[in-house]
């Protein structure tokens, strides 16, 4: 099972969004600096997941929430609103 994620950053308020199909690996990985474009976001904690059957299913939606904006803002209102 592959799947989308997107992380927080517990110091700032910035978000990442990548695709695994090894999730609890990849959230240590982000958290011991191995991932060079989250290291300095550290601690970063899981804030979405989204499920596919396939990679090329998964990569296709991590590739249209990094290319259209919207989709993020909207996923990112979504999980902050639910805080509230």
């Amino acid at each position: 099972m592959w799947c989308v994620y997107m992380i927080k950053s517990s110091q700032k308020r910035w978000y990442y969004v990548g695709s695994t199909n090894r999730l609890e690996q990849r959230l240590n990985e982000h958290n011991k600096g191995q991932v060079p474009s989250t290291i300095n976001y550290r601690p970063l904690k899981l804030v979405y997941t989204k499920e596919f059957e396939s990679e090329k299913d998964a990569r296709a939606y991590e590739r249209k929430i990094k290319a259209r904006r919207i989709e993020k803002e909207t996923i990112i209102r979504n999980i902050e609103n639910s805080w509230k």
